[in-house]
């Protein structure tokens, strides 16, 4: 039986909360960009859209690794764009010259608190029991046979 922790839903649900917040952010800002640079607004709709497909998966896969990777792999890179934007600038003269509040610093809160969410979700994972029984004793714990007692 395979049981989910209170951590775990937590975790999961506060997951699920910043894809969302992340998803409404960026694609709020679709248009927008789509006229100023239009490569930044298509990067801005697929982050979205993945990171939507992220959220859904981790409320629904009892496995959500991919979920939590994806989901960390795309906030690190929003966070990492939004950081060239504004010192060296992106490809094409793409430079932006502030913080574009309130969506700048709100999309960093949802990515930065969405990675914090999976590294304690990695940190918190129980452990299989793997290596917590001395070989010897788990190889004779197998190969024991039942006792059978002659009362009836």
């Amino acid at each position: 039986m395979n049981s989910i922790s209170a951590t775990d839903i937590a975790l999961r649900g506060l997951g699920a909360c910043c894809a969302v917040g992340n998803t409404v952010l960026h694609v709020l800002l679709v248009p927008d960009h789509l006229e100023e640079k239009f490569y930044i607004g298509v990067l801005f709709a697929v982050g979205g859209a993945v990171m939507l497909v992220v959220a859904a998966a981790l409320v629904a896969r009892s496995r959500p690794m991919t979920a939590w990777l994806t989901g960390a792999a795309v906030s690190l890179g929003m966070i990492i764009g939004f950081g060239l934007s504004r010192t060296v600038g992106l490809p094409d003269g793409y430079y932006e010259p502030g913080w574009e509040p309130p969506y700048g610093p709100l999309s960093l809160i949802v990515e930065g608190l969405f990675i914090l969410a999976f590294l304690t979700w990695l940190g918190a994972r129980p452990t299989t029991g793997v290596g917590l029984v001395p070989s010897h004793k788990a190889d004779t714990e197998r190969t024991a046979p039942a006792r059978v007692t002659g009362r009836k």
